[in-house]
Protein backbone atom coordinates (compact mmCIF):
# COMPACT_ATOMS: atom_id res chain seq x y z
CA UNK A 1 0.00 0.00 0.00
CA UNK A 2 1.35 3.23 -0.88
CA UNK A 3 1.52 6.51 0.89
CA UNK A 4 -1.19 8.23 -1.18
CA UNK A 5 -3.62 5.33 -0.60
CA UNK A 6 -3.42 5.07 3.15
CA UNK A 7 -3.49 9.02 3.73
CA UNK A 8 -6.99 8.63 1.52
CA UNK A 9 -8.27 6.19 3.34
CA UNK A 10 -7.67 8.08 7.14
CA UNK A 11 -9.17 11.40 5.49
CA UNK A 12 -12.13 9.06 4.01
CA UNK A 13 -13.12 7.87 7.53
CA UNK A 14 -15.75 9.46 9.99
CA UNK A 15 -16.57 9.12 13.03
CA UNK A 16 -19.23 7.35 14.92
CA UNK A 17 -21.53 10.74 15.89
CA UNK A 18 -23.26 11.04 18.95
CA UNK A 19 -27.18 10.03 18.45
CA UNK A 20 -29.63 10.77 21.01
CA UNK A 21 -33.87 10.13 20.68
CA UNK A 22 -36.29 12.45 22.24
CA UNK A 23 -39.24 13.87 21.94
CA UNK A 24 -40.12 16.84 19.92
CA UNK A 25 -41.53 19.80 22.36
CA UNK A 26 -41.25 22.70 20.00
CA UNK A 27 -41.77 23.32 16.27
CA UNK A 28 -42.52 26.95 16.31
CA UNK A 29 -39.79 28.43 14.52
CA UNK A 30 -38.69 27.92 11.16
CA UNK A 31 -36.23 24.73 10.64
CA UNK A 32 -35.58 24.41 13.96
CA UNK A 33 -37.28 22.16 16.79
CA UNK A 34 -36.86 21.66 20.53
CA UNK A 35 -36.04 17.74 21.58
CA UNK A 36 -36.84 16.61 25.00
CA UNK A 37 -34.04 14.31 25.77
CA UNK A 38 -34.21 12.34 29.32
CA UNK A 39 -32.21 10.08 31.00
CA UNK A 40 -31.26 8.67 34.29
CA UNK A 41 -28.50 9.75 36.78
CA UNK A 42 -27.13 8.29 39.65
CA UNK A 43 -27.15 10.01 43.08
CA UNK A 44 -23.52 10.57 44.43
CA UNK A 45 -24.54 10.24 48.15
CA UNK A 46 -27.90 8.16 48.08
CA UNK A 47 -27.23 5.76 44.75
CA UNK A 48 -31.44 6.40 43.73
CA UNK A 49 -31.38 6.92 40.05
CA UNK A 50 -32.86 10.43 39.31
CA UNK A 51 -34.81 11.21 35.95
CA UNK A 52 -32.69 14.60 33.89
CA UNK A 53 -33.80 16.27 30.59
CA UNK A 54 -31.95 18.48 28.35
CA UNK A 55 -33.92 20.17 25.76
CA UNK A 56 -31.84 20.03 22.81
CA UNK A 57 -32.35 22.98 20.01
CA UNK A 58 -32.36 20.53 16.46
CA UNK A 59 -32.03 21.70 12.47
CA UNK A 60 -35.07 20.21 10.51
CA UNK A 61 -34.08 21.27 7.08
CA UNK A 62 -37.90 20.27 5.88
CA UNK A 63 -39.84 21.18 8.53
CA UNK A 64 -41.92 17.80 8.80
CA UNK A 65 -41.27 17.06 12.37
CA UNK A 66 -44.34 18.10 14.68
CA UNK A 67 -44.91 18.41 18.49
CA UNK A 68 -45.34 14.61 20.10
CA UNK A 69 -42.99 12.91 17.23
CA UNK A 70 -40.40 10.37 18.46
CA UNK A 71 -37.39 11.39 16.52
CA UNK A 72 -33.56 10.44 16.12
CA UNK A 73 -30.90 13.35 16.31
CA UNK A 74 -27.09 13.43 15.49
CA UNK A 75 -24.49 15.66 16.51
CA UNK A 76 -23.10 18.17 14.24
CA UNK A 77 -21.45 21.30 13.18
CA UNK A 78 -22.69 24.71 14.99
CA UNK A 79 -25.27 26.21 13.27
CA UNK A 80 -26.41 29.33 15.57
CA UNK A 81 -25.49 29.82 19.46
CA UNK A 82 -27.85 27.21 20.65
CA UNK A 83 -27.96 24.91 17.37
CA UNK A 84 -25.72 21.95 16.91
CA UNK A 85 -28.14 19.43 16.08
CA UNK A 86 -29.72 17.81 12.83
CA UNK A 87 -32.96 15.68 12.50
CA UNK A 88 -32.01 12.23 11.60
CA UNK A 89 -35.14 10.72 11.48
CA UNK A 90 -38.70 10.12 12.36
CA UNK A 91 -39.11 7.35 14.52
CA UNK A 92 -42.77 7.24 15.39
CA UNK A 93 -45.00 10.20 14.05
CA UNK A 94 -48.59 11.82 15.96
CA UNK A 95 -51.27 11.60 14.31
CA UNK A 96 -52.14 14.96 12.42
CA UNK A 97 -55.42 16.69 12.15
Amino acid sequence: MTDATAQTNVVGKRGQRDRCVGMVVSDSREQTIGVKFEYKVKHPKYGKYIRRSTTLQTHDEKNEARVGDIVEVVASRRMSKTKCWRLARIIRSTQRA
